[in-house]
């Protein structure tokens, strides 16, 4: 123990400005390392879900940048006209609308918002996976059903336990309705962005309400709009999708483009990547960085202190115990920077409820989810092959520093 307390006070912590200097660019390549790899796992998690709407002869819409709607001068009978005339050419779509926000008091005081989907898009992505209850009915009709059965998030289980009955002002056909809780999603349910896979938003305190033809026809403008937006034309063909585009291109004035998904994966592809490698160049010079700094810094605290040193290896010290000491030194610095990093997302994840975020609340041991903690482990793999890695050069380069007898004198 005395050993150790003395490399670590006359060695490594000779220099603190160089010790604290090192602490920092362990912490920030071990930043780099995490959010890289919690981006990774969440982009594979976008393409397992999103994967499910790449389906043959299928075409997302999308808003051309370079165009745009003059909402105030659109009518309901524009929006309207667009749906009627997917009807009459059987053309079957799905839509996902979100956004919209309701009135229903809760435990956690968060503000809750309702995501629509119609048949066809719950039929073709199935990552609403519930923990109690039943599948989403579509069958209802809004004129003359009392109830919309829906599925609310994890963190409205409490405040809205299965069976539920309760009356709303409902935001899209802007009047009271009487929802029924008719499942429990299970906890941290996810959507990814069709165009940036690993971007997610939890449905934690969301309400899942089905929509039918007779929803959308009494909905209001807003929501008939925003389902436009990236509507999804299942088994079509070209022909069909282009007259549609023309067609919105009349009613409201602003150009679609209509992408199958495959062409969306690639174009995310580019940007994820392109980010990934620059990613990739800063740890790596961080990493030679540090590398430098500390065997330098390691090797001339020796120099330093080379008679004190001699005396450890004449008394019975060996380089196999120094090795031992230096990897125990650096496995501190690693254990610190590893917790530093767990305080900093369970701070992060913590900070979403203080906000009252509800798109970004999770449960989980210190708010953290698998993603999390997956990157976590990629931290740690990432820090013990380091350390390897640095203790075998400081060991090296230790070797080569003449002892002898000379240097009490």
């Amino acid at each position: 123990m005395k050993i150790f307390n003395f490399f670590i006070k006359k060695i490594f912590l000779r220099r603190v400005v160089i010790a604290v200097s090192i602490l920092l660019l362990i912490l920030l390549s071990n930043y780099l390392i995490f959010i890289s790899s919690r981006s990774v796992v969440s982009t594979m998690q976008g393409y397992e879900e999103i994967k499910q709407l790449n389906q043959k002869n299928s075409y997302i819409a999308n808003l051309d940048p370079e165009s745009d709607i003059a909402v105030d001068r659109i009518t309901k009978d524009n929006t309207q006209r667009l749906y009627d005339h997917l009807k009459e050419e059987a053309v079957r779509y799905g839509i996902l609308a979100e956004g919209f926000v309701i009135d229903m008091p809760n435990s956690q005081d968060m503000e809750i918002t309702c995501s629509y989907l119609n048949k066809e898009y719950y039929d073709m992505n199935k990552q609403f996976a519930i923990s109690q209850g039943e599948e989403l009915d579509f069958g209802y009709d809004v004129d003359d059903s009392p109830v919309i059965p829906v599925w609310v998030g994890k963190g409205l289980s409490e405040s809205y336990p299965l069976g539920t009955v309760t009356e709303v002002y409902e935001p899209v056909l802007q009047r009271n309705v009487t929802l029924k809780v008719q499942g429990i999603l299970e906890p941290n349910i996810a959507h990814s962005n069709m165009y940036s896979l690993s971007s997610k938003q939890y449905y934690n305190f969301s309400v899942i309400v089905p929509v039918n033809e007779g929803f959308i026809r009494n909905a209001d403008i807003d929501f008939q709009l925003q389902s436009l937006f990236d509507i999804i034309l299942i088994d079509t063909t070209k022909d069909k999708v282009d007259e549609f585009a023309a067609t919105i291109q009349d009613e409201l004035g602003a150009k679609f483009n209509f992408c199958t998904q495959e062409e969306n994966f690639e174009y995310f592809d580019d940007i994820f990547f392109s980010s990934m490698k620059i990613i990739l160049v800063i740890t790596v010079v961080l990493l030679v960085i540090l590398s430098g700094i500390a065997v330098w810094s390691s090797l001339s605290s020796v120099r330093m202190m080379i008679k004190e040193f001699t005396i450890n290896l004449f008394v019975g010290m060996q380089y196999s115990k120094l090795r031992k000491i230096l990897y125990g030194y650096h496995g501190l610095l690693f254990l610190v920077n590893l917790l530093i990093l767990l305080g900093i997302t369970a701070h992060s994840r913590h900070g979403n409820w203080v906000r009252k975020d509800s798109y970004f609340c999770t449960f989980g041991f210190c708010g953290l989810i698998s993603m999390d903690w997956i990157a976590l482990l990629a931290v740690l793999v990432f820090d013990i092959i380091l350390g390897a890695i640095l203790v075998e050069l400081m060991m090296w380069r230790i070797k080569k520093v003449p002892i002898s007898l000379g240097v009490l004198q």
